[in-house]
């Protein structure tokens, strides 16, 4: 397990929790909008300066009582065979632990549901069935999305779909093709892509969608889910 990255107190990332962020290095996408390609290129995790497992517990030991959840990003979490063990021992010390992933690994996701080891799931929907390998970057088994999908929406563990709106990979077709996809899902947000250190420099050059344009299409979707908001 290769930690990349702590940081020690979010009240954004899991909802209703304070927590903090664990993120672990590795990924089998190669997203070109992706703002964190020290995490998912081989070349850059060999540089990146990373934290060891035994500090990384002691500071959760250190900080019981006062935070009361912990996220794994990364990355993908999922590429790591030793996750489960490893979320087992965040378990342990008593918190509630959330999962953010690309769902293309949905029988560890099982694995993880099934042994209770996560409290809450965020999944990243990146296009349409037939555009998912170019969002993505490499070419993806769909097969394996949907599994993903019909794993969460079987609602045993609290979960959420989200996709990263960027204008020259989804159209607003696309982005209402993808709700219907999952529709019926418990939460389904979209969010505004930023212009900002992506795996691809070109992404960096491309101008965001405005607030109401993405209001207009919640507006559309909205009816497919409990709940669906801009974010």
């Amino acid at each position: 397990m290769i930690i990349g990255g702590l940081q020690k107190l979010t009240l954004i990332d899991y909802p209703d929790k304070i927590a903090c962020t664990v993120f672990l290095a590795g990924c089998n996408f190669r997203c070109p909008f992706c703002y964190s390609s020290e995490l998912v290129l081989p070349e850059k995790i060999e540089k990146q300066l990373k934290i060891p497992e035994t500090e990384f517990f002691d500071f959760l030991k250190s900080r019981k009582g006062l935070l009361n959840g912990c996220v794994l990003c990364g990355g993908e979490p999922t590429v790591n065979k030793d996750l489960p063990e490893f979320v087992r021992k965040i378990k342990k010390l008593g918190y509630e632990v959330k999962l953010d992933t690309n769902g293309s690994n949905p029988e560890m996701l099982q694995q993880l549901i099934q042994e209770k080891l996560i409290d809450y799931v965020a999944m990243d929907i990146k296009a349409p069935k037939e555009k998912y390998s170019q969002a993505a970057g490499v070419d993806i088994d769909v097969n394996k999305i949907q599994q993903s999908i019909t794993i969460l929406k079987e609602n045993k563990v609290d979960y959420e779909f989200r996709t990263t709106i960027v204008p020259s990979v989804q159209s607003r077709a696309d982005i209402i093709e993808m709700a219907k996809w999952i529709k019926g899902a418990q939460k389904y947000y979209l969010q505004n892509f930023r212009a900002e250190k992506t795996l691809d420099p070109k992404f960096e050059e491309i101008a965001t969608n405005s607030d109401e344009y993405l209001s207009g299409i919640i507006k559309e979707i909205s009816p497919f889910f409990e709940i669906c908001k801009v974010r």
